[in-house]
């Protein structure tokens, strides 16, 4: 490999790097913004209490669009998917869980009173994760996402429950 070889390699791999850091800060952020006080959601969470009214778990708030596909005593697994142009009534995640984001367009997430938190088409097109891709997410508050974009999103979401 010659000099100019490496040197391509590793703009390209530093680029990768900062899309995913300004993604991962996105979401970050994002979601410390609906979640509100952390430290009483994690320890509500930790005695088994979600914060948040039941009725505005994902599953009941927005079945059109969060399928439960296993469920045991030690998680529940969501298949979310968010069809083109379309968007999710207001819901909660209590859980902290794992998503793998099987497709993903560009996302808005709004909090309760309409209020954007986010919009993914105000990043850089260079900044924007590609799926797919695995994100770590603590638990959310009151939140509504939309998908602006004509690809459906499609997330498979494991809530962790112990």
């Amino acid at each position: 490999m010659n000099t100019f070889e490496g040197k391509l390699m590793s703009i390209t791999r530093r680029e990768k790097f900062v899309k995913t850091i300004a993604l991962l800060a996105y979401f970050v952020t994002a979601f410390l913004v609906v979640l509100g006080s952390a430290q009483t959601q994690n320890n509500s969470r930790s005695k088994g209490i979600c914060p948040w009214p039941g009725n505005l778990d994902g599953v009941k708030a927005a079945p059109e669009t969060h399928k439960v596909i296993f469920e045991n005593e030690h998680v529940r697994v969501l298949e979310v998917t968010i069809p083109p142009h379309s968007k999710e009534p207001v819901h909660t995640h209590c859980l902290p869980s794992t998503l793998y984001f099987q497709q993903i367009g560009d996302i808005i997430v709004r909090d309760p009173d309409g209020k954007l938190i986010f919009d993914s088409r105000q990043m850089k097109e260079n900044e924007k994760q590609k799926a797919p891709f695995v994100l770590w997410n603590p638990g959310e508050g009151p939140h509504s996402d939309e998908n602006p974009d004509d690809v459906p999103i499609k997330i498979i979401q494991i809530e962790n429950k112990d």
